[in-house]
């Protein structure tokens, strides 16, 4: 259609002549409401940006046993790939406040072994029974993953512990 006669249609219905695809030949235009469309535009964008960063916590004890620990770090590492903010937080119970500095050592350790995927907002802090930090994920392209496997590599791992599995069982009976 020639531009002259798309632009008195929109004139016509009280729209306006938006061009869509510039570099396309011919150009590809459209007749609409231009005020609404930036609204929507502007509505999309707007409800992108909240919904993109949420907050995930992961919860320690001074005395966790290290398969929990690297679990727990290995959960931590996929909520910063997913480019969520992660609070790390240690929780003391009864006589254990007597040893905080077990916590910073807990705690630092975590912040040692997700130093490829997030940094620290701030060094860890002591607030009543607790001690919290939060982690911001680095830029996509500067995260290093150093637990999560990939899926052929855990297929093979897996397949390897059933057999260990029964292997040990096979011994005992």
């Amino acid at each position: 259609m020639q531009t002259e006669r798309a632009l008195a249609l929109a004139q016509q219905f009280n729209l306006d002549l938006v061009e869509m695809a510039a570099t396309a030949k011919p150009p590809v235009c459209r007749i609409m409401d231009f005020g609404k469309y930036v609204y929507e535009e502007q509505k999309k964008a707007s409800h992108a940006k909240t919904t993109a960063t949420k907050l995930k916590e992961i919860e320690f004890t001074p005395r966790i046993a290290g398969g929990d620990f690297l679990t727990k770090i290995r959960h931590a590492e996929e909520f910063l790939d997913h480019g969520n903010k992660v609070k790390l937080r240690l929780k003391f119970r009864g006589r254990e406040m007597a040893h905080t500095e077990i916590g910073f050592e807990v705690m630092n350790k975590a912040l040692a072994e997700l130093e490829g995927m997030g940094h620290p907002d701030s060094s860890p802090k002591l607030m009543g029974k607790q001690i919290n930090v939060m982690l911001t994920p680095l830029p996509t392209n500067k995260r290093k993953r150093k637990y999560t496997l990939d899926a052929d590599e855990q297929a093979i791992d897996d397949t390897g512990s059933d057999e260990g599995a029964e292997e040990a069982h096979d011994g005992k009976a």
